[in-house]
């Protein structure tokens, strides 16, 4: 009997027929993640993708489903629980974003340190003016909590710019790229060093509000903050106070505790704030990365029954 992947995302024909040539005896059935159809599901042993109101039907005791191919590096909103209780194999996307969020990341410093985000505003309003405060990105020092593929990118294009570079991570072990590492439990003696603080974590329940009161007064002085990881990792009230006393000169933001932002919030009418709607990860080679990604767990799923990449540690969340 053939097998079946579902695929709850939109693949092109090509990316389609490497699938199918990675998986041999395999169906893959397109769905639609927004309106799935849950009897299509019932039948898969891989789903690829995740939608709302799918979980009761892929985690029944009879549904044949052994693993899931996620479509985001972020897996916080899946039942993970039920799905480890059922043994189900999770792989996230860890690795598609690197690219385009580290372009993000130093867009945003570029922005601040040259003050093209006010030229921006000034030419709308035909204003020739600078506050004659530019500077430069060289010599400057970047600190990069979370050290994984867009950490890592992250710190090796810094390194172009002649920048230090000091990494945050749970194990505090070293990585290519950073001059020095700091464990999450040192966090606020890293990001005293930074010009720019760089949140690019998951979120977790050791990261839940990491980035709090606390961390911010232990920034360097006119330093900027940058989150493109996930927006309940900030104390949002806690980075306004810090902006708004001048703590912190400026922040680059693509995800926040609510999302979409509220168009009352007061993060909108920030001028030393650059806002992008949680877009960063998003490029048009998106899927065709995570294409590579599934073909190679696949056929270490069908060489040994587990996938080698990306494959999520549900006591860790990531």
């Amino acid at each position: 009997m053939t097998k079946s992947i579902v695929c709850l995302h939109t693949l092109s024909p090509r990316q389609q027929e490497l699938i199918r040539e990675a998986a041999p005896g395999y169906s893959l059935m397109l769905g639609n993640g927004k309106d799935p159809d849950l009897a299509m599901l019932a039948e898969a042993e891989i789903v690829i993708g995740w939608g709302k109101g799918i979980s009761d039907t892929l985690l029944k005791p009879e549904s044949p489903l052994r693993w899931v191919q996620t479509w985001s590096a972020g897996v916080e909103k899946l039942p993970l629980d039920a799905m480890k209780h059922k043994g189900i194999l999770l792989t996230n996307a860890s690795g598609v974003h690197a690219e385009p969020i580290a372009a993000v990341i130093f867009g945003f410093m570029l922005l601040f340190t040259r003050n093209l985000h006010t030229a921006v505003r000034n030419q709308l309003n035909r204003r020739w003016h600078s506050e004659g405060n530019e500077s430069e990105l060289t010599g400057k020092t970047a600190v990069i909590a979370g050290t994984g593929a867009i950490g890592s990118e992250t710190a090796r294009i810094a390194k172009a710019f002649r920048m230090k570079t000091v990494g945050v991570s749970r194990s505090g072990k070293p990585v290519d790229g950073f001059d020095e590492i700091y464990t999450t439990g040192q966090l606020q003696d890293a990001v005293g060093q930074g010009d720019f603080v760089i949140n690019t974590l998951p979120l977790t329940e050791e990261t839940q509000q990491l980035f709090d009161a606390e961390i911010f007064s232990a920034c360097k002085q006119g330093s900027y903050y940058i989150n493109i990881g996930r927006g309940a990792t900030t104390h949002t009230e806690a980075l306004m106070e810090a902006l708004n006393s001048g703590h912190l000169a400026g922040a680059g933001l693509d995800v926040f505790e609510t999302e979409p932002l509220p168009q009352e919030h007061p993060l909108w009418g920030m001028e030393q704030v650059v806002i992008t709607p949680h877009c960063a990860g998003a490029t048009d080679r998106y899927a065709d990365r995570l294409v590579d990604i599934f073909i190679e767990n696949m056929k270490s799923y069908l060489n040994s029954g587990t996938p080698a990449r990306n494959l999520v540690d549900y006591s860790r969340r990531y």
